[in-house]
Parts: C-alpha cells; sequence; structure tokens
C-alpha cells in the first residue's frame, strides 16, 4: 500500500505531495506509518504526536479528507473503505491531490489552521480562544471543609464537554472556522459551556456573555462535523443551540 504525504516548507512557502510504498503490518496506525517512513525512507518527514493512545490530541490530521487521530486510525479499514464520515463541505475537503483510497491513504494537515512544517500546523490561535474563554475554574463560594458535592446527572451532563482533549480535529472539520478566521470555535465553545453549567461555579450569565457575539454562540452554522469527527463525542452544537437558547430567554442576544 501507499501513503500520500502533504510535505510543507514554511521558510520557502512551497508544497508537493510525496508518496511511499510500505507494507503494512497486522493492526498498523497511520502514526505508525508515518513513523515507518520516517525511520526508513525520509527522516525529515515532520509530525506531531505523544501519547500514542488517543488521549493527548497530538497527532490530529486530515486522513482521507476526514480530520482524524492518527494514532487511532488503522490503515486495514481505510483501504476496505471502512468506517467512513459523511461531512458537510469544509476547507480542507476540496481535491488537493489524485489518490486512489483502494491501494493509498491521503495525510494531510489539519485545515483552517497554519502550516508550519509538512503535517504540524501552528496552535497559537486555537490556544488562544480557549484561553479567551477563561477555561478556569471560578467557584460559587469558599472551599468547603471536605469537598463540593456533585449530582449524579449533573457530573453525567459536564462530562460531555470535559472528555474534549484539545486535538483541534472539531475546528479543522467546521466550515465556519474555515472561513472566519475570528470564529471561537467548537472546542472554545464546548469548554465555555462545560463552565457555564457547572452547579459549583457562580449561578449568573456571566459566562455566556464571554461568547455573546457573532464569532461565538451566533456564529455557529450548525453544520455538526465537530460531533461527527471529534474522537471523544464530544457534541460542541449541542452546548451552542442550548446556550443560545438560553441568552434569547434573557433577552440578551446581540443586536
Amino acid at each position: 500500500m501507499k501513503l500520500k504525504v502533504f510535505r510543507f516548507d514554511q521558510e520557502t512557502g512551497e508544497s508537493h505531495y510525496d508518496t511511499f510504498e510500505i507494507e503494512p503490518s497486522a493492526g498498523m496506525t497511520v502514526l505508525s506509518a508515518l513513523f515507518k517512513i520516517q525511520e526508513e525512507f525520509d527522516d525529515s518527514l515532520a509530525f506531531r504526536y505523544s501519547c500514542r493512545g488517543a488521549v493527548c490530541g497530538s497527532c490530529a490530521m486530515l486522513i482521507n479528507k476526514i480530520p482524524a487521530l492518527a494514532c487511532r486510525t488503522r490503515i486495514e479499514p481505510l483501504l476496505k473503505g471502512e468506517g467512513k464520515i459523511k461531512l458537510k463541505p469544509f476547507k480542507g475537503m476540496e481535491e488537493t491531490v489524485s489518490w486512489n483510497p483502494e491501494n493509498e491513504v491521503l495525510v494531510e494537515p489539519l485545515p483552517s489552521l497554519p502550516k508550519v512544517k509538512d503535517l504540524i500546523v501552528d496552535m497559537d490561535k486555537f490556544f488562544e480562544f480557549y484561553r479567551a474563554v477563561e477555561t478556569t475554574f471560578k467557584p460559587v463560594s469558599e472551599p468547603p471543609e471536605k469537598e463540593r458535592l456533585m449530582q449524579p446527572d449533573d457530573v453525567k451532563e459536564l462530562e460531555k464537554y470535559t472528555n474534549c482533549i484539545l486535538c483541534a480535529a472539531c475546528v479543522g472539520s467546521c466550515p465556519v472556522s474555515g472561513k472566519d478566521r475570528d470564529f471561537l470555535g467548537p472546542a472554545a465553545l464546548a469548554k465555555l459551556y462545560r463552565f457555564h453549567i457547572d452547579p459549583l461555579e457562580a449561578d449568573d450569565e456571566s459566562r455566556l456573555m464571554l461568547a455573546n457575539s457573532k464569532f461565538g454562540w451566533w456564529g455557529c452554522e450548525f453544520h455538526a462535523n465537530c460531533r461527527a469527527v471529534c474522537p471523544k463525542g464530544v457534541p460542541p452544537i449541542e452546548g451552542i443551540g442550548k446556550a443560545r437558547k438560553e441568552i434569547k430567554e434573557l433577552g440578551k442576544k446581540p443586536d
């Protein structure tokens, strides 16, 4: 089988695709294949990785035009055409190079984020938006003698959003992020909603108002790509929809 890999040189701004032919082993993932290429064919190939266990989010990239974690995406199902996801058109989905999905795997960097080198993208803006929504706990009261208690139903609802591993796959697949660089993006908005609904936080709308603009809650067009590609099943559009409904009920929707 072959891996067709995007290459990019930031100094020259030039890009191209290299094709590598490898013999896949049982259970081989895209990340394992990239290591094989790096070790046996071209040690200059650049990509990010860390845990290799689908919990750090470092190796998110565009695989056969779908944002995914390279460490959990296996080669064999890809070649068999399994696990395809139907997504709304987004930046990066357009055809950039021809490839035969029956015997080739196309690997590219996440779209909507500046390219640094090969499969590595610049995450600065992504984390700038993440910090902008103040993703730190603001307790409703002084620390108790023992612990702050929560109801099981509250924990279950929070876990929908706390499972985010900040891989940016959702941003890469988001049509709005692809056309509006000021849009906070699904990851930041999901995390903001997580803190807003935390029963241990101050019971007011201050969190909601942090994204009460066309670049926040109101910028979402509900394409649902974010939920479809999330490796942890986080549903940003659910939180965004509930936040917008709450703001409408408060009568504080921006003009």
